[in-house]
């Protein structure tokens, strides 16, 4: 007889988050579709959009099967399908490209940290699908000319090593040119933060709410801080600054999501910016760089409890399972 394994805590938050993610993006992708009329991107978006559809369906047969309650999550209650696209139609490539590098990094964490076969299949497959529109996306980037590549630098003639231990302060020094681990999470904190800058243009001209306004207006600050000084140093380095990708933030001023979705995207957006900051940090050994990732991770951590409590005092942060309180 086959014994029935319970949920453990770790796959319920898994399944859970997953489940409030995906409807998230449910809603943000079919207003997207509802306006897309390019012929190239349309199949990416298509297959996007069914697979965060396929994952919510998923995770409610799990969820029924134990008993355990649905989550209220996203409907299309948080998304208005009558107002005017407020981005331009590669913006919806650009973002099935950076939500798509987002679930790679998390479906790969969560599927190291759950146990039962059913919820390990489940991710596993989440994580392909990720890996698949993550591929398809940058691939059509590609042939259409709009994806940015990371700084290119001369191939070293030989192998080097450090011989001497005060050679390491030297390598600290901001003064020494920027190594390529370092290159590259400059380059990833730049392509994040431009797609976090038209997302804010898009809300700020949107939003009527001034909080939530102001909330946004904050996260553009932030943003708009992070492209200046990482960019300032590629100019200096010269390896010339990250080019901008076109403003593909259209003139409406028409909302097409809730408040409560657009403060929730932001909050989702922080906990992943969180993680990757402090895996920059990890890997930057310049003092330049990890003193500003130091109070950059700081401010982050700030405007996400910002955000958190708009969310508990408007009464739109819907609690996650928690243990029993058993003192």
């Amino acid at each position: 007889m086959k014994h029935h394994v319970r949920l453990s805590s770790a796959e319920i938050g898994s399944l859970w988050e997953a489940y409030m993610l995906n409807g998230m993006s449910i809603c943000i992708m079919k207003h997207f579709q509802k306006y897309l009329e390019d012929e190239d991107i349309k199949p990416i978006l298509s297959k996007a959009l069914q697979v965060a559809k396929s994952r919510v369906e998923e995770i409610e047969r799990i969820f029924k099967a134990e008993k355990f309650p649905v989550p209220a999550g996203y409907s299309d209650q948080d998304v208005n399908l009558s107002a005017p696209p407020l981005f331009h139609q590669e913006f919806s490539l650009s973002f099935v490209y950076a939500m798509g590098r987002m679930a790679m990094i998390n479906y790969a964490y969560i599927t190291s940290s759950v146990a039962r076969p059913d919820v390990r299949d489940f991710f596993k497959r989440c994580l392909q699908d990720s890996v698949d529109l993550f591929d398809q996306s940058v691939n059509l980037m590609l042939e259409k000319g709009i994806y940015d590549r990371p700084p290119m630098i001369n191939y070293p003639k030989k192998v080097t090593f450090i011989e001497d231990s005060s050679i390491f302060t030297g390598y600290l020094n901001e003064d020494r040119p920027l190594n390529t681990i370092e290159l590259s999470e400059m380059f990833l904190n730049i392509e994040r933060n431009y797609f976090g800058t038209m997302l804010c243009v898009g809300f700020i001209q949107t939003v009527t709410d001034k909080q939530i306004k102001k909330f946004i207006e904050k996260g553009k600050e932030i943003c708009d801080k992070q492209l200046k000084f990482f960019n300032q140093i590629l100019v200096k380095e010269n390896l010339l600054g990250t080019v901008p990708t076109q403003m593909l933030v259209t003139d409406s001023t028409v909302s097409p999501f809730s408040d409560r979705l657009i403060t929730q995207l932001f909050t989702a957006l922080n906990k992943i910016d969180i993680t990757l900051i402090g895996h920059s940090l990890s890997l930057s050994m310049r003092s330049d760089l990890a003193v500003y990732l130091t109070k950059l991770l700081a401010e982050v951590l700030k405007y996400a409890q910002d955000g958190f409590e708009i969310l508990v005092k408007r009464k739109w942060m819907e609690q996650p399972p928690q243990a029993l309180r058993r003192k």
